[in-house]
């Protein structure tokens, strides 16, 4: 599996340049373009982060979706439940989850251990929507925790920070049932993080924690092993070699293939300064977001003309696209673009004079 290679390389050390992207297409999503939304509300009161969600303060932030296979609706569904929910105050983005499961294990202890070897919990924020710089954060149900910052996607050469931590983490975790025993059926277990937006603003723009109506992009993926018992343990099932069978990945934003590395696939969060419980915001739709995926679409069709053909192309027709994929509302059509032997750059301009960019590597950005 490409989400299984890519990452695997990396965590060995094999250098991922800038060069990856180039010897292949980077593979379009297979899946409309239609992130879920989370309006997130302020917390009621101080959070105290210790695995119970059933305390009051929770119990007013609504659940997201269940989660789905990462390729999307189409494909089966997850055999077990999985949801979010969220809450914020001045100091901390909280994050509670809730994982259905039967058998809850874990095996791994140290932290930054490659934690999607075992049944695991992600989130991914990329505050600004860039697609670059942006966290990942993992955690087994013994609340081991891995957290890490990518440069760049994996497609797009990387590199992702191992040595990188979270100043200011707190997790807990908490388990229905008995953790390692498969003696007895579990119901599930639960997840409770406070990321500090000290840390977090360092990757948004302006580097500042979020304010009232801001969105930014999350991610939430869920591994999971198909399992046997053996010896009294519970144990990954395994293939007639003795391989261990393909993990399930389950997410809240599907991607449309199975790589979590597509921000611009990942799902909205909008802050809200009303409390929680107290008054709803309806989530705003921004038509710069149909803008950034219709230069989005260059981006995609511009890698494989460059696999195809051996070059970039300017013209957009030669790339494939067709207009109905570009016109978008209040956009000067069409979208611009340049390039050179290595290099390109889309452009499309707003009637409101805002301007957005694309480039080789993925970037999208607004000129400021």
């Amino acid at each position: 599996m490409l989400r299984r290679s890519v990452r695997r390389l990396a965590v060995l050390g094999v250098p991922l340049t800038f060069a990856f992207a180039a010897a292949s297409k980077v593979p379009e999503p297979k899946i409309p373009f239609d992130p879920p939304t989370y309006v997130c509300y302020r917390a009621a009161a101080p959070v105290l982060v210790d695995g119970n969600l059933d305390e009051d303060v929770w119990t007013k932030a609504a659940w997201s979706e269940n989660f789905l296979d990462i390729e999307g609706g189409g494909r089966p569904k997850p055999r077990f439940k999985t949801m979010v929910k969220m809450l914020w105050d001045d100091d901390y983005l909280y994050v509670g989850a809730y994982l259905e499961e039967p058998d809850v294990w874990a095996t791994l202890t140290k932290r930054d251990s490659i934690i999607y070897m075992d049944n695991d919990f992600e989130l991914f924020i990329d505050p600004d929507g860039d697609t670059h710089d942006y966290y990942e954060l993992e955690m087994n149900a013994l609340n081991t925790v891995w957290d890490l910052f990518l440069v760049k996607p994996y497609r797009d050469g990387g590199p992702a920070i191992h040595a990188w931590d979270i100043q200011g983490l707190k997790t807990a975790v908490k388990v229905s049932g008995t953790l390692n025993n498969p003696a007895d059926k579990d119901k599930g277990w639960f997840v409770e993080i406070a990321l500090p937006w000290e840390v977090l603003k360092e990757a948004a723009w302006p580097k500042a924690s979020p304010k009232a109506g801001d969105q930014w992009r999350l991610n939430f993926s869920r591994v999971e092993y198909r399992v046997n018992v053996a010896a009294g343990a519970v144990v990954k099932a395994a293939d007639a070699a003795g391989k261990p069978l393909p993990e399930d990945n389950w997410v809240w934003a599907p991607t449309g293939l199975i790589n979590i590395h597509y921000p611009e696939m990942w799902g909205y969060v909008q802050f809200s300064a009303k409390t929680a419980g107290k008054g709803r915001d309806a989530f705003v739709d921004k038509p710069e977001e149909a803008a950034k995926w219709a230069l989005r679409k260059i981006y995609y069709a511009e890698w494989a003309c460059r696999a195809d053909k051996g070059a970039f192309s300017p013209d957009l027709k030669t790339l494939g696209l067709k207009d109905k994929d570009l016109k978008i509302k209040g956009y000067a059509f069409p979208p611009t673009v340049q390039v050179t032997d290595s290099l390109f750059e889309g452009v499309y301009k707003g009637q409101a004079g805002d301007i957005w960019r694309i480039r080789e590597d993925g970037r999208v950005w607004k000129d400021q």
